[in-house]
């Protein structure tokens, strides 16, 4: 006895050690993360210099060619069409386009006409007149573009100024307006054409749909289906995001009756249609004199804070907890370890996934463990399905439940730490398409870490399949030999009707390869990462922490000592109580009635 209790104080000092050597590891990320923030800060100054100069070469570039006016910093090259005063041209500088051919090819928002907006009024003989049928006179002045044309005796101004962070502000100004119309409002529509810009055609028309603000910038909503109706909420701002990219248009005073429509486009330059329309109030004297801003932005989750106006929701992390897992756990993570350890985003992933690992190793060694005195007091609870197998099934349960409760051993207790990663499963599944840093990244044979790879090509097409990953079949060879090594824990089925959940376990990872074949490479690099670790601590852990000998000597132990029920244990056993009454009052019932038909 003092031999097992040695034993036990073995096997505790080891889940100790791991516990105290994963919180080590968390307070050291804390720790630098305190510095990053004081990085991050030097560097934000830094980018305010660097946007003070920017705004002094924007008055330097700024010109008028014809038809088109020129506005460009270090951010956007913007092209302003005198028909319709509208921005015709939208390019992010310092992003290229996904083209195998062409490493540098321009990343447009707007381009060759895919955008169309606009306001529409009625005249006060019911006439509708809208402003992109106007032809406006541009006059540029250092980084401010003013656009001017008549509508009958009224006259027009747009006003737009480039700023710094991917903003354009946007002034409408008119006079006589009155005398053109009766109207105390304006219709603002914005048709627009989302472009492909990702590798991963099907992912980033995904990605791609309605995005909202209302409430003073309190509320937030995404719309990716077919029709979009807010007739009821005043919006802030509306936009059409994609995977990585936003074309955002601000209201100062809001915008009512909104409503949209947007269908998928098969193939070709453009993903998605979107037709966008809602109202601007006029002011009392029936003038149009409101304060607008265009936002053509990466999705960059630092870049969508600082503006303090909801944007941050843009970016798909997930709803609720998964977001905050991904903002305040891996997005953290994976940024200490780029700015401290200086490594390349392949590298980083594969330092993240050991992180993560050794975080949440102590869940598996219990795992592990639980599965351990299974397969010690599988011949017993064999015993006992043998012994009752001509018995009811409820007692035959009942009976085995009363060895698992003798033994110490909570089956639900195996349950919770699978429950506990499908939170970070799934949060990994928004963070790799979505977070701009592994857009364009490369490693080994992966040109985009965002997208899938597509070395090995499936000419025929074989099930939809035009190409075969390598990192998702590698991945799912190693959950296949993880399977394998971990599924004698589950005991085959010994009542009659129950089916063997065995198979399943097997087909999940061919399922899985086919979902982790289109999605982003840097996923499934975690994930076969990941897997081959999980083999690495099995083995660790069944060889160097876990003796099996010891565990059949605290289970002898245990049943010993009064048995203990855990919360969900002792409820099952009432429930099963429960039915077996019943049970036993129906075949009272039965053969009282038997008696009666005799009679």
């Amino acid at each position: 006895k003092k031999m097992q209790n040695s034993n036990r104080g073995f096997e505790r000092s080891q889940f100790i050690n791991m516990v105290v050597f994963a919180g080590f590891i968390l307070a050291v990320m804390l720790f630098f993360q305190y510095f990053n923030k004081e990085d991050k800060k030097k560097q934000a100054e830094q980018q305010q210099v660097k946007t003070e100069q920017t705004e002094k070469i924007v008055k330097a570039v700024a010109s008028h060619n014809g038809e088109k006016s020129t506005l460009k910093n270090d951010e956007l090259t913007l092209e302003i069409s005198n028909l319709g005063g509208q921005i015709s041209s939208v390019r992010m500088n310092q992003y290229n386009s996904y083209d195998r051919t062409d490493k540098n090819k321009p990343l447009y928002l707007f381009n060759n006409e895919n955008s169309n907006y606009g306001f529409t009024f009625k005249d006060k003989a019911g006439k509708l007149v809208s402003t992109k049928d106007l032809n406006f006179t541009p006059t540029v002045n250092g980084n401010v573009i003013t656009l001017q044309a008549q509508l009958e005796s009224a006259t027009i101004q747009f006003i737009y100024t480039l700023q710094k962070n991917y903003k354009v502000d946007f002034q409408v100004k008119t006079e006589g307006l009155s005398k053109v119309t009766n109207d105390n409002k304006a219709e603002f529509t914005w048709d627009y054409q989302a472009l492909a810009t990702e590798k991963g055609r099907t992912q980033q028309q995904g990605y791609t749909e309605f995005v909202y603000s209302f409430d003073n910038y309190s509320g937030y909503d995404y719309d990716g289906r077919g029709e979009m109706e807010e007739t009821e909420e005043t919006l802030d701002w509306i936009g059409v995001k994609s995977q990585f990219f936003t074309a955002v248009f601000e209201a100062k005073n809001g915008l009512t009756q909104s409503t949209g429509s947007q269908e998928p486009v098969d193939k070709g330059d453009y993903l998605k249609t979107f037709n966008y329309k809602s109202e601007v109030n006029l002011s009392g004297n029936k003038e149009f004199n409101e304060s607008f801003s265009w936002y053509f932005m990466p999705l960059d989750l630092d870049l969508l804070e600082s503006y303090d106006k909801n944007f941050d929701r843009i970016l798909p992390l997930g709803w609720s907890f998964i977001r905050t897992i991904n903002v305040w756990f891996f997005i953290p993570i994976y940024e200490f370890i780029q700015n401290h350890l200086g490594l390349t985003a392949g590298w980083a992933i594969l330092v993240l996934t050991i992180m993560v690992k050794l975080i949440l190793s102590p869940i598996m060694f219990k795992q592990h463990k639980l599965s351990a005195m299974m397969r010690v007091i599988r011949p017993e609870v064999d015993a006992v399905n043998e012994k009752y197998k001509d018995a009811d099934p409820l007692k035959k349960q009942q009976e085995v439940l009363a060895v698992y409760r003798n033994a110490g051993v909570n089956q639900l207790a195996g349950c919770i730490p699978a429950l506990m990663q499908v939170p970070i499963f799934y949060a990994l599944f928004r963070f790799f398409p979505n977070y701009i840093d592994f857009r364009g990244k490369s490693f080994w044979f992966v040109e985009d870490l965002s997208s899938y790879d597509d070395i090995i090509k499936i000419p025929s097409n074989f099930l939809g399949i035009d190409h075969l990953s390598i990192f998702a079949v590698a991945c799912t060879v190693v959950i296949l030999i993880y399977t394998i090594m971990t599924s004698g824990n589950m005991q085959a089925p010994r009542q009659e009707g129950m089916p063997d959940m065995r198979p399943l376990m097997y087909i999940f990872p061919i399922t899985f390869m086919f979902f982790l074949n289109s999605a982003a490479s840097g996923l499934s690099w975690y994930y076969f990462v990941s897997n081959a670790l999980n083999i690495v601590i099995v083995l660790v852990i069944k060889h160097f922490i876990i003796d099996e000998k010891k565990i059949h000597a605290q289970i002898q132990e245990n049943k010993a000592k009064p048995a203990k029920e855990g919360r969900f244990q002792r409820k099952m056993r009432e429930l099963m109580e429960q039915a077996q009454e019943q049970k036993k009052e129906q075949q009272k019932e039965q053969q009282k009635q038997q008696k009666n038909n005799k009679k």
